[in-house]
């Protein structure tokens, strides 16, 4: 029921094909957006494969680091050159390392890296990926945005409490979260909107190897009113914002949990 006939998305967060952002892509794509994914080297032949079996244009396609400006730079104005005005910005990016996060590897008989021994490089490294590059894409896009334009982040309740297998992460998502609402008012002037989803927990190829997700999963199931969710449900929640529907709602964190995040307790399934 959502047409985006010529509208035009920048995606940036695209692993493979259990990516929450290759879900939105999809969801975009069949609503008749243009789409433009950006990837990084490792995951080009899975981004490129992807959007040939799905009828995308795979030259609104480029290699980018979002800790690089320039490369930022190239990729969004290959997309305003080819495709025209950007009416569509998804930041669906985060990365930190073992000994940000703070967990074990799985089968690992090695405690967990300690939060109070955090490198603070990594930390910033991890900031630097995950949170302040919202910030630089949406400095790079300013001059091609299309009027009304939306840019959608994906953030995660762990901003809020404590899961301590994504300890360092938490604070990138919390600063992220802020970032969000700052840059929702910055862009009053220019009519841009800014949002985030905060989805519950999806069985992706990065979560999939952190210790304790499958619990997580396990929890969810009976503890969130409406269960866990996956990648598809994401995707439904912003193709509201990547349209006209959401015209006048800017700074908000969407949850798309099943509800997870309104209960005090966990639930026992048994």
């Amino acid at each position: 029921m959502i047409d985006n006939k010529d509208k035009v998305a920048a995606i940036f967060g695209v692993r493979n094909e259990s990516s929450i952002a290759w879900s939105i892509a999809l969801k975009l794509h069949q609503s008749g957006c243009k789409v433009a994914l950006s990837y990084v080297a490792e995951t080009k032949d899975e981004v490129l494969y992807l959007m040939q079996q799905n009828g995308m244009d795979g030259s609104l396609s480029a290699e980018v680091d979002v800790r690089n400006e320039l490369q930022i730079t190239a990729f969004i104005q290959l997309v305003y050159n080819t495709a025209g005005p950007i009416d569509y910005v998804l930041h669906a990016v985060a990365f930190g390392t073992q000994s940000v996060m703070c967990y074990s590897l799985p089968g690992s008989t090695e405690p967990a890296p300690s939060y109070l021994d955090i490198p603070f490089e990594d930390l910033m490294d991890s900031f630097n990926i995950s949170a302040y590059s919202l910030l630089r894409i949406c400095r790079v896009t300013q001059p091609y945005f299309a009027k009304n334009a939306s840019v959608l982040t994906l953030t995660y309740n762990a901003s809020q409490r404590v899961f301590p297998g994504y300890a360092g992460m938490a604070i990138n998502k919390a600063a992220l979260e802020n970032i969000m609402i700052y840059l929702a008012s910055y862009f009053r002037d220019q009519g841009v909107r800014v949002n985030a989803i905060s989805a519950g927990l999806v069985m992706t190829t990065s979560s999939g190897g952190i210790l304790g997700v499958r619990r997580l999963r396990k929890m969810g199931k009976f503890t969130a009113p409406l269960g866990n969710i996956d990648a598809d449900d994401v995707g439904d929640a912003a193709l509201y914002y990547f349209s006209g529907l959401s015209k006048k709602v800017t700074g908000n964190i969407h949850f798309v949990d099943g509800g997870f995040n309104i209960m005090g307790l966990g639930v026992d399934g048994e």
